[in-house]
């Protein structure tokens, strides 16, 4: 998550490119993370020849690669979701402050016009 950056609305540029390096850093750092991770993995398995640890790497890069896409993928498809399902409600909620305000303006002026009248009946 990036903090204190300024604001931009989504689609301008600096916001792009903002948005595209932090997914590049973020990649670059699940990718770095899995690696080692692999490492760690053949090194506990010293029987491996040179060309099996290095397939074992790669496999398992590769294979942790696809379950963070997927985990990236979902979550993203769950915002999408939520965001939708937020500005329904905000819209909805919206519409019904609006009809209470015009409710509330009706009834005032209604005040209003009802005093007038009975103010103006007595002066006469």
């Amino acid at each position: 998550m990036r903090r204190g950056r300024r604001v931009t609305p989504a689609g301008e540029p600096s916001s792009v490119l903002a948005d595209e390096t932090e997914g590049y850093l973020l990649a670059h750092a699940h990718r770095h993370q899995a690696q080692q991770e692999a490492e760690e993995l053949c090194a506990r398995m010293p029987w491996l020849t040179t060309a099996q640890a290095e397939e074992l790497t790669a496999q398992y890069v590769r294979r942790r690669l696809d379950v963070t896409r997927q985990l990236m993928l979902g979550t993203v498809r769950r915002a999408a979701e939520l965001r939708q399902e937020y500005e329904s409600r905000y819209a909805e909620l919206k519409r019904a402050l609006l009809r209470r305000h015009a409710a509330g303006a009706c009834a005032v002026l209604t005040c209003a016009a009802g005093v007038g009248t009975v103010a103006a009946a007595l002066v006469r």
